[in-house]
């Protein structure tokens, strides 16, 4: 028993020693604007097409286009059958849309209930007192 315990110590050494060199060494550093425009310049920031087919690779992007009746695959499909043009302007377009806008559809409603709670046509909310 005493070999085999040397054995296993020698191989879980080596793999050991294996496993800290084969580790890749990440270096952070500051990027300047100049180096960002001159990759926006020159093309090498990522395309339309990739930005639209990560945000469909997201596991809730599927579900709900799923829920929706709408096929994951064919949606890849005719994002690689966009232009450049076209998959760039989407992709702005997705990037400064409104996160939430339900949530805007719901305090219109919510304010205009209470209007008209304090103006006496409706009596939705209890803390609200009439003008009339």
């Amino acid at each position: 028993m005493n070999r085999f315990q040397q054995f296993l110590a020698v191989i879980l050494s080596m793999s050991l020693i294996n496993a800290t060199i084969l580790v890749p060494v990440a270096h952070a550093g500051m990027v300047t604007t100049q180096e960002v425009a001159t990759v926006v310049a020159t093309g090498q920031a990522e395309s339309g097409q990739a930005r639209l087919a990560a945000a469909l690779a997201r596991d809730e992007v599927r579900t709900e286009m799923e829920r929706q009746g709408v096929d994951p695959a064919m949606a890849i499909e005719r994002i690689a059958a966009l232009t450049d043009e076209e998959a760039a302007r989407l992709a702005d377009q997705i990037d400064t849309a409104p996160a939430g806008g339900i949530i805007g559809a719901i305090l219109l409603v919510f304010f205009v209930l209470l209007l008209t709670d304090i103006l006496g046509l409706t009596k939705v909310f209890p803390f609200t007192r009439s003008v009339r």
